[in-house]
C-alpha cells in the first residue's frame, strides 16, 4: 500500500517485520516477569498507542491499562525540557507495579520527570518499555529496562511517531527529510 505522504521520506528506519519481531519479544519477556503481579500498564498517548496495542496482545497475563499525555515538545521537534501532564492516570498507582510504554525515548527528560512523578505517589515500582531508543540525544541519566531498538539519531515517523501529528498511521518507521521539518 502506498501511503500519501511517503514523499516526505528519505528511508525507512524500522521495517514492519522488524516491529513485530521487538514486540513478540519484549512482550515474552514482560510475561515472564509480571507474571502472577498484575501490571498497571500505563500508555503514553498519543505515540505509544500502536506499540501498546501489539504489545499487550503479547502478554497474556492478568493487567490493568491506563493512559497519559505528557509532553515536553509542544509544536518543536525537539524537547523543551519543560514537561506537562496534559491527560493524568485514572487510576490510583499507591502500591502498584507499573510499566509506562512508550513509542520512544529521545532526551528522557518527560520518563525522568513521570518516573518521578509516579514514585512518589506510592507505586511500588516503575519500568519503562519503548520500542525505539536515541541514546545519542539522551541528556538525563534514566534507565530503560525493556528497548526494541536503539536507532541513531534522525527524525523519526511512523507507528505512533508524528511531525505535527502526521505519519502516525505508517506501518513502519521512516526517516522524514530536513526540509519538512525544518
Amino acid at each position: 500500500m502506498k501511503y500519501e505522504l511517503e514523499e516526505d521520506l528519505l528511508d525507512v528506519l524500522v521495517s514492519e517485520e522488524e516491529i513485530k519481531k521487538c514486540t513478540k519479544e519484549l512482550g515474552a519477556q514482560l510475561t515472564e516477569d509480571y507474571k502472577g503481579k498484575n501490571p498497571l500498564i500505563v500508555g503514553i498517548l498519543k505515540g505509544a498507542c500502536p506499540f501498546l496495542c501489539d504489545l499487550i496482545q503479547e502478554m497474556p497475563i492478568a493487567m490493568t491499562l491506563d493512559f497519559m499525555s505528557v509532553s515536553s515538545y509542544g509544536s518543536n521537534s525537539s524537547s523543551t525540557g519543560e514537561v506537562r501532564i496534559l491527560k493524568d492516570l485514572d487510576i490510583p498507582v499507591e502500591g502498584r507495579d507499573l510499566i509506562i510504554v512508550e513509542d520512544i525515548i529521545d532526551s528522557g527528560n518527560t520518563l525522568f520527570y513521570l518516573k518521578k512523578v509516579l514514585l512518589n505517589r506510592g507505586a511500588k515500582s516503575v519500568e519503562l518499555v519503548t520500542l525505539l531508543d536515541k541514546p545519542d540525544r539522551r541528556v538525563k541519566d534514566i534507565k530503560v529496562k525493556y528497548i526494541g531498538k536503539s536507532i541513531p539519531d534522525y527524525f523519526a515517523v511512523g507507528y505512533g511517531l508524528d511531525f505535527n501529528e502526521k505519519y502516525r498511521n505508517l506501518p513502519y518507521v521512516a526517516i522524514l527529510k530536513p526540509e519538512v521539518y525544518s
